[in-house]
């Protein structure tokens, strides 16, 4: 009989700790509300951001570069097979993630720059890539600015030009209209809440809705690359047709080309991630 009083105070306690915690998240802002744990990595100073970034693994350095809207940790589906065979390099691209940086701030040439400050700081003077949608756009200007940076990388669902259905898209995006899985993975990239997302949504329609420069790599540009190149796209992606691999891959000299039939923007995403991972390894492992 004396054992249940305190028991049923603590229970009591503990219920009315719940409610309370339940109204905050409800009373908070939602930039608060979003608030997450401590940054998993490491972040440097450069060109004016604090850029997050996660060094895990052992062997020859691969750079990840993750795409618009995204962060690294959402590579984390395919980092975990390819850290047991690469030291990974995975940065938040400026503005994304834990890295700062205003969202108007963001051109995928600046967020290149910011990767070579990376790799500069990190003793690095040339790597393995894969880059995914817009983290590919990011490597195509590393590949062309710095030839020698990158000895071999894999373009995955990314583009050299926006064609008129993915401006189209990009120019209706706003928070409303962004639902479903994409709006939950952008949203779990938002580490520090709606505005940050909101500014990533904003800057998404301006730039690839409007913006005719920062992506716009022409063949002579494409010839460059000095990188071997593996260009992987789904044959039912539907913010670039499959005439924009086909563009990339007589554009750049040392390149192979892979459509994954029945597949949508980042094959990796559907059932095919073996398969991916497979053929990655394989391209990234081979000597030249």
């Amino acid at each position: 009989m004396y054992l249940s009083t305190p028991i049923r105070r603590k229970s009591i306690k503990m219920w009315l700790l719940i409610r309370l915690v339940a109204l905050l998240l409800i009373l908070l802002p939602p930039s608060v509300a979003w608030a997450q744990p401590t940054p998993p990595g490491q972040v440097i100073h450069a060109n004016g951001i604090d850029l997050h970034y996660v060094d895990r693994g052992k062997g020859e350095p691969l750079l990840l570069v993750h795409g618009f809207g995204g962060c690294g940790g959402q590579l984390g589906s395919i980092a975990d097979a390819l850290a047991q065979d690469y030291r990974l390099i995975i940065p938040d691209l400026r503005g994304h993630g834990w890295s700062t940086g205003a969202a108007s701030s963001f051109t995928t040439l600046n967020a290149s720059e910011d990767i070579a400050a990376l790799l500069n700081s990190l003793g690095l003077r040339r790597v393995r890539a894969i880059g995914v949608s817009g983290g590919g756009m990011v490597l195509l200007h590393l590949a062309t600015r710095e030839p020698d940076r990158i000895s071999s990388m894999v373009l995955v669902s990314t583009a050299q030009r926006l064609p008129d259905q993915a401006r189209a898209f990009a120019r209706g995006t706003t928070m409303e209209t962004l639902t479903g899985r994409a709006r939950e993975l952008w949203q779990s990239c938002a580490v520090r809440g709606e505005n940050q997302m909101r500014g990533l949504v904003d800057r998404f329609r301006s730039l690839l809705g409007n913006n005719t420069d920062d992506v716009n790599f022409s063949a002579a540009r494409l010839s460059t690359i000095r990188a071997r190149t593996l260009i992987v796209h789904g044959d039912r992606d539907r913010f670039f047709p499959v005439e924009i691999p086909f563009e990339m891959y007589r554009g750049i000299p040392n390149s192979e080309l892979w459509i994954v039939p029945g597949s949508d923007h980042i094959p990796f995403l559907d059932d095919r991630k073996p398969e991916f991972l497979r053929v990655t390894r394989e391209f990234l492992n081979r000597q030249p």
